[in-house]
């Protein structure tokens, strides 16, 4: 750890029992006392990694005075204390910084230097899929089929283990990284070289911010800000705005935490947090259990916020004894913690930029759907919601069906047909209330004789083996398998798009009428495309709700009013005669629940299972690249690197890639899901000998940048403004007599090889959701070299800056439509070059040259808003810049 410069005399010593800390007391800047939480957190940082030139005296005194009515426009430099990655976004952090140690030994300098800098955690959980559900073995098996499929990756991460210092990775079969992340890894109060520090972290994945319930301020970033977080640099950002969030009342009997996270998430959407801090305070706080406050962290990103954080107070303590960690750590969060001034007071209100209130006894019973996690639907209107979103998929007027016949029997299959119930992915599956809940209702509804309907895909992959035992002490189990929820895996399924098939007599059945069928999931995310290809509608709900639509069979069902079946007596079931009561559920866990059930599961989190130890491990200090391999490639960001900077240019006789709308996700952008035989990946990976079977999702395959580029863009619902009613990855290539339709890779090759730059015009909001890197690495390598959009989420912005694309703005109140753009234009942006000289240009100008001659002209602001950002797009990318600095 780096000396700090003490220039404000915080160092001082905490005294906890026998142990004496080093730490860096708040209290010695002015302002602190009145700071949110968040913000004292930040302001630690700043003390203790003061080095007067990247964090200065100047940035402490503006956080210390910080005015919570500005704009924000102060630069900081944030040094998280660790780094925590899932397997899809960790194995090409694992790749390039593999691909730097070879870069370094070629430009002059010690390979071994390329090591984490900080601690980093990998927790492999986005792999399981979903192949097997409905019997007993099915978790067995889809964990054999995962080795199968990832062995080549498996084995590179061992290696990684291995091979660089303070990189520890979590095997498979053993939970989600943001549940091991709450249940374990997380210190909540750090100490290294005698120094104790508040737990900060950044993550691989969007939802990191689940942390943020045990009060540890972290938020989700690219792969690619990880790996230089890992390599030591600060995360550059500016001291943002802060929302106070106040939480009063409690909720009432038959409300659930997704209930309340929904309404959170559509309050929040609704108010516009994009690129705020989120901070939660009140009475209502103390009253909300560490798994509620999880929760509401884990959808952080779904109302767009930086992160969303609750205080440390004696709930944290609990779960932190609950989970096995030990008195002393416990002894130094709560002693760190109120020396600090960050434990809660349930009575002050800190200075907010802006604020909210929500009484919990107002939340009411809800689902969201049909494609955003903010589109909330009080449960008592989802039935008529449907009726009307439907005809958004083709139904007008009575819903179609088509005859299926199979194993299960013969049935009719309508649009609205419930194909999926999965209790699934990090917003709720290790949240007791709602687990146990989800169980005693399945109880409840065997014992009335109810089963789930012969179309639904079931599924139950919990967050950790913890819920496992609970499930067993509980006895819950037997009932959860009898309706067909048996254990999958332990894991991001159906979430992440790892459903897995349906039954071939379902999806032609599906395709064949092209039924507009539904899907319901436990988890934050329900975009368009995301959770099954045959599956146009997919819902968000609670894990009981999930069983009971699984019940129901069908989206146009109203629970009040409609019978889930019949008992053995002929009595019709309603939803209420099933529902557990709050009071039972609560006795339930508190009978299932102890400390020795989390020291079990994670007596040896690191050792993983004797399919995990006999890998094969490779040796040595560089990695051997298999020039066979599909899985793991070295990829080509540092060929033909030099020590000197490339001047940047301005970008002329640019083409348009792709001409896109509104609320284009990373899911659009980034390669996800399965691929498909006649896509240009499919094609890569036949034409290297590999059988359809076994192509594996893009999610396994993104460290071969040769799969990763053909996928970018080829999202199966894509609009490409370009084409007419055409939806995919698919564009028109300028290269060719009356620009043909071609797919969005091979236009890419062409433009490539006539020396072309591309850019990409967007609409609002581009690049929300997951934090993929390959959203920005695919658009690099494409050849894009700017994106011109009306507004962007945070983390995508700053991921093409750090693969080296100019991210745009449309001036304020234009677009692609007032400007009269087509995409069928040529592009020349000037004023780039200005980055040479060490200032960044405020605006560039844009003249899009249409195919008569005329022109559309514009001066486009330029969205590098920090000089950390400045120097990595003139350095041609983070990597890069981390590379010289390191060889330097």
């Amino acid at each position: 750890m780096v000396a700090s410069t003490n220039s404000f005399g915080a160092q001082g010593q905490l005294q906890v029992g026998e142990q004496s800390y080093e730490i860096f007391r708040i209290n010695t800047v002015e302002g602190h006392e009145s700071l949110p939480y968040s913000l004292k957190v930040l302001l630690e940082n700043l003390l203790r990694t003061e080095d007067g030139a990247n964090v200065t005296a100047d940035q402490i005194r503006a956080l210390g005075g910080w005015d919570e009515n500005a704009d924000p426009d102060t630069e900081i430099q944030f040094t998280p204390g660790r780094v925590i990655m899932q397997d899809f976004t960790g194995v090409p952090c694992v790749v390039d910084l593999a691909t730097m140690r070879e870069a370094v030994a070629e430009l002059g300098g010690d390979p071994a230097r390329i090591n984490p800098l900080a601690p980093a955690e990998l927790v492999i959980d986005h792999s399981v899929q979903i192949d097997v559900f409905g019997r007993a073995d099915a978790f067995e098996r889809n964990v054999e089929m995962e080795y199968e499929r990832n062995g080549e990756r498996y084995k590179f991460l061992r290696w990684g283990q291995t091979a660089f210092d303070d990189f520890k990775v979590v095997p498979p079969g053993t939970g989600i990284v943001h549940q091991v992340n709450i249940e374990r890894l997380a210190r909540v109060t750090m100490t290294r070289d005698g120094v104790a520090y508040p737990d900060t972290c950044v993550g691989t994945d969007s939802h990191t911010t689940m942390v943020n319930g045990l009060g540890v301020l972290g938020w989700g970033v690219g792969g690619i800000e990880a790996e230089a977080a890992m390599l030591g640099q600060p995360v550059s950002m500016l001291i943002p705005r802060v929302v106070g969030f106040k939480l009063t009342g409690e909720m009432k009997p038959g409300v659930t935490a997704t209930d309340v996270v929904l309404t959170i998430t559509d309050l929040l959407r609704k108010h516009g947090v994009v690129g705020k801090f989120v901070e939660f305070y009140g009475a209502g706080v103390a009253a909300l259990p560490l798994a509620n406050r999880a929760t509401i962290g884990n959808m952080s990103p779904e109302f767009g916020s930086t992160c969303a954080i609750f205080p440390i107070d004696e709930v944290t303590l609990d779960y932190l004894r609950l989970t096995g960690r030990s008195e002393e750590n416990v002894a130094l969060v709560e002693a760190y913690a109120k020396e600090q001034g960050m434990w809660l007071d349930p009575a002050a209100e800190p200075r907010f930029s802006e604020k909210l209130e929500l009484d919990l006894g107002t939340v009411v019973p809800s689902i969201a759907g049909p494609k955003r996690p903010q589109d909330r639907i009080a449960l008592s209107d989802a039935k008529m919601q449907f009726g009307i979103d439907v005809k958004n998929y083709g139904v007008d007027g009575e819903l179609r069906e088509e005859a299926v016949s199979g194993e299960s029997g013969s049935y009719g299959l309508k649009d609205g047909a419930v194909v999926i119930s999965s209790i699934t992915s990090c917003t709720n599956t290790s949240n007791p209330s709602v687990m146990m809940a989800a169980g005693m209702l399945a109880k409840n509804a065997v014992e009335k004789g109810l089963t789930v309907k012969p179309w639904v895909k079931t599924s139950m992959a919990p967050g950790s083996k913890v819920v496992t035992g609970y499930y067993e002490a509980a006895g819950l189990w037997p009932y959860l398998d009898k309706l067909g929820y048996n254990l999958v895996g332990y894991g991001c399924a159906t979430c992440i798009g790892n459903s897995g098939p349906l039954n071939e007599e379902i999806s032609a059945a599906i395709n064949k009428g092209d039924l507009a069928v539904t899907a319901v999931l436990s988890g934050n995310r329900n975009f368009e495309g995301r959770i099954n290809p045959d599956v146009k509608m997919n819902y968000l709900a609670s894990p009981p709700l999930v069983i009971a639509y699984g019940l129901a069979g069908s989206m146009n069902f109203d629970f009040d009013l409609e019978p889930l079946g019949q008992d053995s007596a002929g009595n019709d079931v309603f939803l209420k005669d099933i529902w557990p009561s709050p009071k039972d559920v609560e006795a339930t866990i508190a009978q299932a629940i102890a400390r020795d059930l989390f020291e079990k599961v994670y007596a040896d989190v690191f050792a993983g299972d004797e399919r995990w130890q006999s890998l094969p491990t490779p040796e040595g200090n560089t990695f051997e690249w298999d020039p066979d391999s599909t899985y793991v490639r070295k990829p080509t960001y540092f060929d033909g690197m030099s020590m000197e900077l490339t001047p940047v240019t301005d970008v002329e006789g640019a083409r348009v890639l792709a001409k896109l709308g509104d609320s284009v996700t990373t899911d659009h952008i980034s390669p996800a899901g399965s691929i498909k035989a006649d896509s240009p990946a499919g094609r890569y990976l036949a034409d290297h000998g590999i059988g359809p079977k076994d192509f594996n999702s893009y999610g396994s395959r993104r460290g071969n940048h040769e799969v990763m580029i053909r996928g970018t863009f080829a999202n199966i619902r894509l609009r490409n403004q370009l084409l007419t009613d055409v939806e995919g990855g698919f564009t028109r290539d300028f290269t060719q007599d009356g620009a043909p339709q071609t797919t969005i890779y091979d236009a890419s090759a062409a433009y490539q090889e006539a020396g072309i730059p591309l850019v990409i015009l967007a609409g609002k909001e581009y690049g929300s959701g997951s934090s993929r890197d390959w959203a920005a690495k695919g658009t690099a390598l494409l050849g894009v070299k700017a994106v011109i959009a009306e507004s962007y989420e945070r983390i995508h912005r700053s991921n093409l800056i750090g693969m080296g694309v100019l991210p745009l703005q449309y001036p304020q109140g234009q677009n692609a439509e007032s400007l009269g753009l087509s995409g069928t234009e040529t592009f020349t942006i000037t004023g780039v070059t200005a980055l040479n000289e060490g200032t960044t240009p405020r605006t560039v100008k844009v003249v899009a040259t249409r195919e008569d001659g005329s022109n559309s002209e514009f001066d486009a602001v330029v969205r590098i808003d920090t000089p950390g950002e400045a120097d990595y797009y003139r350095n041609g990318g983070i990597l890069q810049y981390v590379l010289r600095s390191l060889v330097s």
